[in-house]
């Protein structure tokens, strides 16, 4: 019995040449070819230009459902410069265009298995088991007494599909080290053309879409004493901030387990990264290496390393608290201000906590998704809760879902972080698997310490990479057995 059949992929299938000798093949030839003459002759360089889109798509959607993993690549790449998008293209549900990419990706792998039943269990872990009970928790939100707008919540569907839909991706189509390494590849290519935006604005300007939206009202937050605070094609420059240093953490230890060319380019990468965070004037970005690197060297259960990387963040610490080395500097100035207790901003923002706090103790699952901070008051301008400024991420998390939700989302979070880092520590033996999953596990906890600050762990583009992040440092095993594709060799200190 032959089974080779059994797992057939329509999409692969002989075609070409072959298939115009058949009178079929010819008469769809003959129209296609008036049909292009048609759209040429009427729209003309509209009607060129519509031509190469539709062959673009076509050829795409080919090579998706032949090769699915594209389709995760593809999100990442999205997922980075989709909010910037909206500052050019007005008017059209962009935001949506991530939906769709997962949604043809699920496609695509369900088609890789044609005649069988796809095997999930790659995705049948612990984690997706939490991420499905948080998706039914933000999809009952939908009910929730204090909840007004449907359409605020659709615009913060997000939080918890893209949560559970986007690890399932993960373990389904990052299982070797040469997929997880193209993905810190297509990562760090857009955080260096994110950076190279970013000192674009810096140093010769913004352009006239970038000035518009500054124009619109986030010249306010965006322009302080004159000088601005660089925001690339990121949604403001908080988030430009948190992730530019979340990428400089995880590809300054990743390159550590490389060679050659690749090495320096994840250099070049994590040196960019931190720059970038340093230009975007976000102070609790700063909370990122800090973090980050702290839990690296915990990590690495070495007394030496431990000691150098705590001396190392001291005299960080001591050079932003206590002297006013380097004030003259913009960026250095606003950074130093985030050490200093007394800070207006601060105070400002423990005062809304204490707003909140009185106004979400009678309502456990918050007041709705979607429904709290600035971002709100396009659907609800008078709502109570879009008036009061969040900021910080865990802040936004228990004013939209409550306590409840709240202690839920830190549960997971800490869940994942703590069992991840026992298998680095203690279980996974292989050199190149523990630092790579150090490098991630590292950039993950630096973003969960700024985001104590800053709205940044659950927005586009760091809200995807920390779901492919917890779903990979979950599975560390995977890459440990019988994937060791030409890595180089490192010292185990």
């Amino acid at each position: 019995m032959n089974t080779s059949s059994n797992n057939i992929n329509p999409f692969d299938k002989v075609s070409g040449s072959a298939g115009l000798y058949s009178p079929k093949g010819l008469v769809l030839l003959f129209l296609t070819v008036v049909l292009i003459a048609v759209i040429i002759t009427k729209l003309k360089i509209v009607g060129i230009g519509f031509l190469f889109a539709l062959m673009f798509g076509a050829f795409y959607l080919y090579k998706l459902f032949t090769n699915p993993i594209l389709g995760f690549y593809t999100a990442i790449g999205l997922n980075f410069l989709i909010l910037g998008l909206t500052r050019y293209v007005t008017g059209l549900p962009l935001g949506f265009a991530i939906d769709g990419v997962m949604v043809l990706t699920f496609l695509a792998l369900i088609f890789s298995r044609f005649r069988e039943r796809v095997d999930w269990s790659p995705a049948n872990k612990d984690i997706t088991f939490l991420a499905g009970i948080w998706l039914l928790y933000c999809i009952f939100q939908l009910v929730n007494p204090e909840a007004r707008s449907v359409e605020a919540w659709i615009a913060g569907r997000g939080l918890g599909f893209y949560f559970f839909f986007f690890i399932i991706l993960t373990f389904m189509l990052i299982n070797t080290h040469k997929k997880l390494d193209i993905l810190l590849y297509v990562w760090g290519v857009f955080s260096i053309i994110a950076t190279l935006n970013g000192m674009k604005q810096l140093f010769i300007g913004v352009d006239f879409a970038e000035k518009a939206w500054l124009n619109a009202g986030a010249a306010q937050t965006h322009i302080l004493f004159g000088k601005l605070r660089v925001f690339s094609f990121f949604s403001d420059a908080g988030q430009f901030g948190g992730n530019q240093g979340y990428t400089g953490v995880v590809a300054i230890i990743y390159s550590m387990t490389k060679k050659g060319f690749a090495k320096v380019f994840f250099i070049i990468v994590g040196v960019l990264g931190l720059y970038g965070m340093m230009i975007s004037g976000t102070r609790g970005a700063i909370g990122v290496p800090l973090g980050g690197l702290m839990t690296f060297f915990v990590l690495r259960k070495n007394i030496k390393v431990l000691a150098f990387g705590v001396v190392l963040l001291a005299i960080v610490f001591i050079f932003f608290k206590f002297t006013t080395i380097a004030n003259g500097n913009d960026q250095v100035r606003r950074m130093r201000s985030a050490f200093d207790p007394n800070d207006p901003s601060l105070q400002v923002r423990l005062a809304n906590q204490k707003i909140l706090k009185g106004y979400l103790a009678s309502r456990p699952f918050g007041g709705g998704i979607g429904h709290a901070g600035d971002k709100a008051q396009r659907f609800l301008p008078n709502a109570f809760l879009s008036h009061v400024a969040t900021d910080s991420w865990y802040v936004l998390i228990w004013a939209e879902l409550g306590i409840v939700g709240l202690l839920f989302h830190l549960f997971i979070l800490f869940y994942v972080m703590g069992k991840a880092s026992y298998k680095v520590m203690f279980t996974i033996r292989d050199p190149i698997t523990k630092l790579k999953m150090s490098a991630l596990i590292s950039g993950m906890a630096g973003v969960m310490a700024a985001s104590y600050g800053n709205a940044v762990l659950g927005q586009m583009p760091t809200a995807l990479l920390i779901y492919a992040t917890m779903a990979i440092i979950s599975n560390p095993e995977t890459f440990e057995t019988g994937n060791q594709e030409n890595q180089p060799e490192i010292s185990k200190t």
